[in-house]
């Protein structure tokens, strides 16, 4: 699956698609991340579990991941022990957005997150965060 919408980013003469890979099990979480990211230009994909995230992650690697933890099928968790093992893998910036807290997020960043952010969220945080991981990946 490609992204849906290419979008051009020009930063220093350059230009290149930023396409975020929404993972998240809950439809409507989906909708609105990829409402809000749609307004400020990226592309996109959706994954409602770890096994289509890692699917699409592998043939058609996105410029970030926004990465929910508790998913049917293969959660996120599984999706950051499998990308912890591909070297192809980790160079993809990955934003948790979940609503674990304390030790299971200290877990994660040892699993080289980006980023992490807690649900309920504030989208312009949401965006800030997308722009900062791909700009200066982790």
């Amino acid at each position: 699956m490609r992204c849906r919408r290419l979008v051009q980013e020009k930063r220093s003469g350059e230009e290149r698609v930023i396409c975020v890979l929404v993972v998240d099990d809950d439809a409507s979480i989906r909708r609105l991340i990829i409402a809000a990211l749609r307004r400020e230009g990226y592309a996109f994909v959706e994954a409602a579990n770890g096994k289509e995230a890692l699917e699409i992650m592998r043939r058609n690697p996105p410029s970030v991941v926004l990465l929910d933890l508790m998913m049917p099928i293969l959660s996120g968790w599984d999706v950051l022990q499998e990308r912890s093992r591909d070297p192809e893998l980790l160079q993809i910036p990955v934003i948790l957005v979940s609503a674990a807290r304390g030790a299971e997020i200290a877990q994660a960043v040892d699993k080289g997150i980006c980023a992490f952010l807690p649900k309920p969220f504030d989208i312009g945080a949401l965006s800030a965060l997308v722009r900062s991981c791909v700009v200066l990946p982790c």
